[in-house]
């Protein structure tokens, strides 16, 4: 650690040239920076995200709804850069203030309903298409549970632990330590529950799994921020079973290549709007 102490000035003032990798995107203003218009496909249902755990657990809902036969589930995906700046159009920031990704447009009624927050997505399309959420009692009260567990303690992972082990142009023990023990915390809540349970919600697969994986089946399978050795994730065995038993689901292995933009080709599918294009994708691989 350095020995020179940092001390907060008595007003604190933005310097656009500090904050690591992501200094670019990150601003204390919320509102659109340039004007324009977000695309619109055909389909009931218009996403624009990006492929990183928030908007996985989107695109995996879309594609495990299809796949149960719920065909007015159909999306159109556009993409969004948010290394470019995307999330501060003016369009996007319509459909999600807050300039995050993922935001929808659902357009299968008489009006246009925007929903933003992956959480709150997932319960708005499991509730339209009575998929994946118990309806009442018990059983939908620990799914809902496990849903905001990750709501909550996501950004320990993601903006605490994966910021400062991966991202911050310096390395600080206090912070990587503060924040792996929290990381390794969260593993061992989830670790010892799935010891007892198939799913997070019992015998059943539900948003709550859809939710939670992208974030820490990624960590345990060595996808997230190059730190499955550094927090001895084997150690995890029935989280490192479950994430493995959800990685092949055919709709999670579909929906993890929507919109994304990095990566080996086959794995990538910035835009999608239809089954077919997948096809398309594994074609141009061979």
């Amino acid at each position: 650690m350095k020995n020179d102490v940092y001390q907060p000035p008595k007003v604190w003032t933005w310097d656009s040239a500090s904050g690591g990798k992501f200094a670019n995107i990150n601003r204390p203003i919320a509102g659109p920076t340039h004007d324009k218009d977000l695309p619109v496909g055909k389909h009931p249902f218009q996403l624009y995200s990006l492929a990183t755990p928030n908007g996985v657990k989107v695109t995996i809902m879309f594609e495990e709804l299809l796949e149960k036969g719920h065909q007015g589930a159909e999306y159109d995906a556009y993409l969004i850069d948010i290394g470019e700046g995307d999330q501060f159009s003016s369009g996007f920031v319509e459909v999600n203030p807050n300039s995050k990704i993922p935001a929808l447009l659902d357009r299968s009624g008489e009006q246009d309903v925007r929903i933003f927050e992956s959480g709150a997505i997932l319960m708005h399309l499991a509730e339209k298409f009575g998929a994946f959420l118990p309806e009442s009692g018990s059983e939908r009260a620990e799914c809902l549970s496990w849903l905001f567990w990750q709501v909550g303690s996501g950004p320990f992972l993601g903006g605490g632990f994966g910021h400062f082990y991966a991202y911050a142009p310096e390395k600080y023990e206090y912070p990587i330590n503060r924040y792996a023990m929290e990381a390794k915390r969260q593993l061992s809540v989830l670790d010892r529950h799935l010891a007892e349970h198939t799913y997070l919600c019992g015998d059943e697969y539900t948003i709550a799994d859809m939710a939670i994986w992208p974030w820490y089946g990624a960590l345990v399978l060595g996808r997230l921020y190059d730190a499955a050795e550094f927090l001895s994730v084997d150690e995890y065995t029935n989280l490192v079973r479950w994430a493995k038993a959800i990685d092949e689901r055919p709709a999670v292995i579909r929906g993890r290549k929507v919109n994304r933009n990095w990566g080996e080709p086959d794995e990538q599918l910035p835009e999608r709007h239809s089954a077919e294009d997948f096809d398309k994708l594994q074609s141009t691989a061979n």
